[in-house]
C-alpha cells in the first residue's frame, strides 16, 4: 500500500432538527464565544428558513450578525464586502449556511478575518500562512460537500475562476440537518447529487493520492445517491432520503478532499464560467462522455463501481463499464435537467475555446486516470453537445 494521508473535519453532527437548536450545539462547542457571523445568501434569509435558528441563537446568547449576499459563483468582491462587514461585526465564529457558495465564502473570512493575507495571496495550493477563526458549516444542498473540504472556489474574472486550497480551510464542525432541505427544487436536487456522484466516481478513480478510506467513501456515497437521488427528486419532503443525500454528498466531499477530482471537473468549469450553468449541472453535461473517454484505462475500477449501481451487471470489466454508463445516463436523463450543451446555451462555435480553457485547469487533469489533451477536450464537448 502506498503511504497517504487522510484529513476531514474532526467532528459532525447529523441530526434533523439540528437548525431549530443551534445555539446550543454551537454553545456546546464554543463555551465562551459571544460573535457569530452567519454566511448565507438572500432567499435562505428572507425566506424565513433560518428564523428558528437565530432565535435559538438569541436564547443562547450569541451576538449574531447575518451577510446574505453571497450569490452562486461569488466573484471576489463579494468575498471581500463580506471580509469588511464580518471584520466590523468583531466576529468570532463564521459559520456558512446555504450551498457550496455559502460554505466556500464562509471559510475564507474565517482564514481572512484574522491574517494579513490578500485574497490574491491564497490562490493555489496551500498558500494561506496562520490560523483562522472557529468555523462551522450546514449545508442547505446535498452536493458540493463543502462541508467537509479544504478547497473554495472564487469567481476571479468574466469567465475564470480560482480555488483556495488548504488544510485551514476543514471546519471545526459540520452540521448535517435534512430539514434544511426539504423542499428543494427538483432540478436543483438532481444537479447538486449527481455533482455528488461526479465526486464519488473521480476519487475513486483519481490517478494521484487514491487511498483506502477515500475508497471506502466514495463506495458508501456513490451507494447512497444512487439508491435516492430519484427518490428525493420525486418527493422533495422524502426526509429518509434528504437524510441519506446529505451524508451521500459528505462522504464524497471527504472522499474527493483527500483523492481529487479530475476531467469531468475541469471540463465543467468552461460550462460554468462561460454560460454561468449551476456546477452540479456542467458536471452532469459531461460526465457521461468523460467516462467513455476514460473507460479504455478505467474499465477495471469502473467495474467495481458498477456493483453498487447496477450490480446485476455482469460480463467483463467492459461490459460493466458500459452498463455503468448507461445508469447513470438513465438517471440523468429520469430527473428532468438538461442533458446537452446546446440546451442551456453554448454553440457549436464555442466548443474551441471551451476545450482550450479547459486545458488551464492543469490542478484538476492532472488526477484524471487517462490523458487529456485539447483535442480530446473537444471531441468530449462534440459528444456533449
Amino acid at each position: 500500500m502506498n503511504p497517504f494521508r487522510f484529513q476531514t473535519v474532526p467532528t459532525l453532527v447529523v441530526e434533523t432538527g439540528a437548525a431549530r437548536r443551534l445555539g446550543t450545539i454551537l454553545r456546546e462547542h464554543f463555551p465562551t464565544e459571544k460573535r457569530l457571523c452567519i454566511v448565507t445568501d438572500s432567499f435562505l434569509h428572507k425566506s424565513g428558513l433560518l428564523n428558528p435558528a437565530l432565535e435559538d441563537l438569541a436564547g443562547h446568547e450569541w451576538d449574531v450578525t447575518v451577510i446574505d449576499d453571497v450569490v452562486a459563483d461569488p466573484p471576489e468582491h463579494i468575498v471581500l464586502e463580506a471580509a469588511t462587514r464580518a471584520r466590523k461585526a468583531n466576529a468570532e465564529v463564521v459559520l456558512g449556511l446555504g450551498g457550496g457558495s455559502s460554505m466556500d465564502v464562509a471559510k475564507l473570512l474565517a482564514v481572512l478575518l484574522p491574517g494579513t493575507q490578500s485574497l490574491q495571496e491564497m490562490y493555489g495550493i496551500k498558500k494561506i500562512s496562520g490560523q483562522r477563526l472557529p468555523l462551522v458549516q450546514m449545508p442547505t444542498t446535498a452536493g458540493t460537500g463543502s462541508e467537509v473540504t479544504a478547497i473554495s472556489i472564487v469567481t476571479t474574472g468574466e469567465t475564470t475562476k480560482m480555488g483556495v486550497v488548504a488544510p485551514q480551510l476543514f471546519a471545526d464542525l459540520a452540521i448535517l440537518d435534512a430539514d434544511l432541505t426539504l423542499g428543494l427544487p427538483s432540478a436543483a436536487t438532481a444537479a447538486t447529487g449527481i455533482d455528488a456522484m461526479v465526486h464519488s466516481i473521480e476519487a475513486y478513480t483519481s490517478a494521484h493520492l487514491k487511498n483506502p478510506i477515500s475508497d471506502m467513501l466514495a463506495v458508501k456515497a456513490l451507494e447512497l445517491l444512487s439508491k435516492n437521488l430519484l427518490l428525493a427528486c420525486e418527493n422533495g419532503n422524502d426526509r429518509k432520503a434528504r437524510e441519506a443525500m446529505l451524508v451521500g454528498a459528505m462522504f464524497a466531499g471527504q472522499s474527493f478532499s483527500n483523492s481529487p477530482v479530475a476531467a469531468v471537473h475541469a471540463l465543467a468549469y468552461p460550462i460554468g464560467g462561460i454560460f454561468h450553468v449551476p456546477h452540479g449541472l456542467s458536471n452532469a453535461l459531461v460526465l457521461p462522455h468523460v467516462l467513455r473517454f476514460n473507460a479504455p484505462i478505467a474499465a477495471g475500477l469502473y467495474a467495481e463501481l458498477a456493483a453498487v449501481i447496477v450490480p446485476d451487471a455482469t460480463g467483463s470489466d467492459e461490459a460493466k463499464t458500459v452498463s455503468l454508463i448507461n445508469k447513470i445516463d438513465e438517471m440523468i436523463t429520469a430527473t428532468g435537467i438538461p442533458r446537452t450543451l446546446r440546451e442551456v446555451g453554448v454553440q457549436k462555435s464555442d466548443l474551441e475555446r471551451m476545450a482550450s480553457d479547459a486545458m488551464l485547469q492543469t490542478r484538476l487533469l492532472m488526477n484524471n486516470p487517462r490523458p487529456v489533451n485539447e483535442s480530446d477536450a473537444f471531441a468530449i464537448y462534440s459528444a456533449a453537445f
